[in-house]
């Protein structure tokens, strides 16, 4: 190994580093109460050799959501690889694939679904914001791409895939934060992961075949204005 390969390995090895010590401060703080400082220090660095690397704490605090969108990205695309799973199984595969994002790392999860809901994502640079902006679009692809097969093999009807993956996004960004909300009251108990699968469970329940006959002659009953979109 040369030199300059060696420098660059321990450049990179120092981020990571640098970034750990940040989930560790944030997750105990929150963004608001960390400090560079104590990043630094938890990093066993100066605040002047974090400066090399970071150039603020948003920067910091974005980072380490992008390494969670990352893995996010990771787990459905695996899931949309998976050989032997139709379609309708990929969706109830869904529900493993985003609980692992979440137990993961849970505060840094948060962060994200909240900093994507709050002003606090135009305080970034451009860059930066560009990233995490792609990611997240990212992953809401990976869920189109399984619900385009679906619709294509006919396991779905016809409805817009990025529609359906706006759906199952939202009910897994609303389940976490209320999930957290009640952690506020009671620590002790973890209502997630029954009400994620039973939430996926009913959406996959509900595209299948009988469930989408059901559906399709209750909005005939009620007339055409009824009628569910169509992808375009």
């Amino acid at each position: 190994m040369g030199l300059a390969e060696r420098r660059a390995r321990e450049k990179r090895q120092r981020r990571e580093d640098i970034l750990d010590a940040a989930k560790k401060i944030f997750s105990a703080k929150g963004f608001h109460g960390a400090t560079v400082e104590e990043i630094a220090g938890e990093a066993e660095l100066s605040p002047a050799t974090l400066y090399l690397y970071f150039a603020n704490k948003w920067e910091l605090y974005a980072s380490l959501n992008l390494r969670m969108l990352e893995f996010l990205c990771e787990r459905i695309e695996r899931v949309d690889r998976e050989d032997g799973l139709d379609p309708l199984q990929k969706v109830r595969q869904m529900a493993e694939a985003m609980y692992d994002v979440y137990c993961f790392d849970p505060d840094i999860l948060t962060n994200v679904l909240r900093m994507q809901a709050s002003p606090y994502l135009e305080q970034l640079p451009d860059k930066m914001r560009d990233q995490v902006n792609a990611k997240v679009a990212q992953a809401l692809r990976a869920f189109a791409k399984i619900f385009q097969k679906g619709v294509e093999q006919g396991y779905f009807p016809d409805f817009p895939p990025m529609a359906l993956s706006d759906i199952i996004w939202s009910v897994f960004t609303g389940l976490v934060l209320l999930e957290r909300s009640k952690n506020l009251f009671d620590s002790q108990k973890d209502y997630l992961k029954p009400t994620l699968f039973l939430a996926i469970e009913i959406m996959a329940q509900g595209m299948s075949s009988q469930g989408m006959r059901d559906y399709t002659q209750g909005l005939a009953d009620h007339g055409p204005e009824h009628s569910p979109p169509k992808a375009t």
